[in-house]
């Protein structure tokens, strides 16, 4: 059977079971299309939650990015895991306490103000819709290589499949979908992993493989690599950060970034008590774990196994003769997603670092540039052809890729469809909608959501995780500290948290749009994305912790300014502080 067979029926047999689950699951009401008719078990909360949180930025370009960047780039895997905790420990329960469909009802009731809910359907909106141009690229990333088909059509094939599951099961068919996707992307990420580690450490284990012996040459595994890519001009895997701050404030924003996205906040809301939204965040910290206890191995091993392959001894004395490059690379190539250019002519593959600090050391060798650009999003992907793993391994990764997208796609597709239907269209523009004209309303407003999605994916502005992590930033500065100071403060007042939402996500969406250079300010030449032009170094992906900090004191300051909540209100939040009803007996 040929390669392509084989991915078609690994990706086409996951496809087939997530739209009979639609069916299965299909939503009969607002209750079901919103939060699944709020009666999921917490294990089963806990697994698709997993697969909710672990995108296809987790999936196919975190190890990429630490592969890339070594340690620097834990960041990714430091914010991520950290921001998981902080939800569940300072958010979950509570929100689950108030008892509410989204996030926006959340602000709007406990701020007494229509234009909070206004302004957090706005915040969602665009961390959400950002969030999930990531999603929709890493699909299109999937589609192209492993069903050999355009990424523009691989984004129309996977926005089909999203539509007739997300729209016809609502919550309900998305939850049950996302323990099914969320074990076919645990498998097909852990046994590729588990077979390289074999292969390069001798340890099935692949997190106890990372810091093992190097099989073929004796050495540490990460001494191996640094030996390798250090001789190539690139720094050392495991070197220390120079810019602490960016790291620090990069870390931060993921976190509480994290902890402000609603596709994952809104999960708690289908369980029965608050006590089972604690074991939901318990449960589904297990399962994110097996990924994210893999990646950092998985990252080091794809590095290595990359350069050893355009380097065959491990040393940049020999070169691969570009018409001899294994058939992984010919067949990325394809895709576009791998790029040679023999800048020196002599036929063979200079894949080094060409900076500046580099440049005398690589003309001593007769080299003219870095030849091979690799896509970051690919190595994940690839890892199973880079180690000539069995054809039926690589169309279960194919598979797990897709299903990572899609799972978090579709959640964030339900935050904005609930956003749209239930927080704008009932809770402003028509209060007195029907059941059914609010259920048809979320539908429509998912499929609407759907066509932009796929639209935008098509068009990304970077690459899956470093999209994933603006989106992280924005939410960072504009809904965590509005539900922070919702739950934790009886001062903050409507004017202030709808001044401190607008004023951190206005400044965060600026220095984004002016430091990725998608924004002309006269008077300037070229505000490039480069350390030289950030404030004080701060990248535009970690300036999101700057901006909720800025939320968080306008919020503080106009309150104090302005007349206090309502005491019913100060009651509420006192309620929600302190949930007696964690037992079952007083949830709302």
């Amino acid at each position: 059977m040929s390669q392509f067979a084989i991915n078609i029926m690994f990706v086409g047999g996951s496809f087939l079971l997530y739209i009979l689950i639609a069916i299965w699951a299909k939503a009969g009401s607002t209750k079901d299309f919103y939060v699944a008719g709020g009666g999921v078990h917490p294990i089963t909360n806990g697994m698709a939650i997993g697969a909710d949180w672990m995108s296809a930025a987790s999936f196919i370009s975190m190890a990429g990015l630490i592969a890339a960047g070594g340690y620097a780039n834990s960041s990714f895997l430091m914010g991520w895991t950290g921001g998981y905790v902080l939800l569940a420990m300072l958010l979950a329960p509570y929100l689950r306490k108030f008892g509410k469909f989204t996030v926006p009802e959340f602000i709007g009731d406990r701020f007494y103000s229509k234009n909070a809910r206004l302004v957090a359907v706005l915040c969602l909106i665009v961390a959400s819709v950002t969030y999930v141009i990531g999603q929709m690229a890493g699909a299109g990333v999937a589609f192209s290589r492993f069903l050999e088909v355009d990424a523009t059509l691989g984004l129309i094939i996977a926005a089909v499949v999203v539509f007739i599951y997300a729209v016809l099961g609502g919550m309900k068919g998305i939850t049950y979908t996302q323990v099914a996707q969320y074990c076919v992307l645990i498998i097909a990420y852990t046994i590729p992993a588990v077979f390289i580690s074999v292969q390069l450490t001798g340890n099935p284990i692949p997190g106890l493989g990372l810091f093992s012996t190097h099989v073929d040459s004796g050495m540490p595994l990460l001494s191996k690599l640094n030996q390798v890519i250090t001789d190539l001009g690139f720094n050392e895997y495991t070197a220390d950060v120079d810019n602490k701050l960016n790291m620090v404030l990069f870390t931060l924003s993921l976190m509480i970034g994290t902890a402000g996205l609603p596709h994952v906040i809104i999960r708690f809301f289908t369980v029965p008590k608050v006590a089972d939204a604690r074991w939901s965040a318990g449960w589904a910290l297990v399962f994110i774990a097996l990924l994210y206890l893999t990646a950092p191995a998985v990252a080091s091993m794809a590095r290595l196994n990359l350069m050893t392959t355009i380097y065959p001894d491990g040393t940049a004395a020999a070169p691969i003769e570009y018409d001899e490059r294994p058939n992984w690379v010919r067949e990325w190539e394809v895709t576009g997603l791998i790029q040679f250019t023999d800048k020196n002519e002599d036929g063979r593959i200079q894949l080094y670092n060409d900076s500046p600090a580099f440049e005398s050391e690589a003309q001593s060798r007769g080299w003219k540039g870095n030849e091979l650009v690799v896509n970051r999003d690919i190595l994940v992907l690839a890892n199973p052809e880079i180690a000539n793993l069995p054809g039926w391994v690589i169309g279960l990764i194919a598979a797990g890729g897709l299903a990572a997208a899609l799972s978090t796609a579709a959640g964030l597709l339900l935050a904005i469809s609930s956003a749209i239907s239930h927080d704008l269209i009932k809770g402003s523009i028509n209060p007195n909608i029907s059941e059914k004209g609010e259920l048809l309303a979320a539908r429509i407003s998912m499929a609407v959501a759907i066509v932009v999605a796929t639209w935008l994916g098509a068009n990304p502005p970077g690459f899956a995780a470093q999209v994933v992590a603006l989106a992280f930033g924005i939410a960072a500065a504009s809904l965590f500290p509005a539900l922070m100071m919702g739950i934790f403060s009886k001062r903050v007042n409507n004017t202030g948290a709808i001044a401190g939402m607008l004023t951190g996500l206005g400044f965060t969406l600026t220095y984004i749009f002016v430091y990725k250079g998608w924004l002309f300010i006269p008077g300037t030449n070229n505000l490039a994305d480069t350390p030289e032009n950030w404030v004080l170094g701060i990248s535009p992906l970690s300036i999101g912790a700057v901006g909720a900090i800025v939320n968080f004191a306008v919020a503080f300051v106009v309150s104090n300014a302005t007349e206090e909540p309502p005491v019913e209100i100060q009651e509420l939040v006192e309620s929600v502080r302190y949930p007696r009803g964690a037992s079952g007996a007083q949830d709302h």
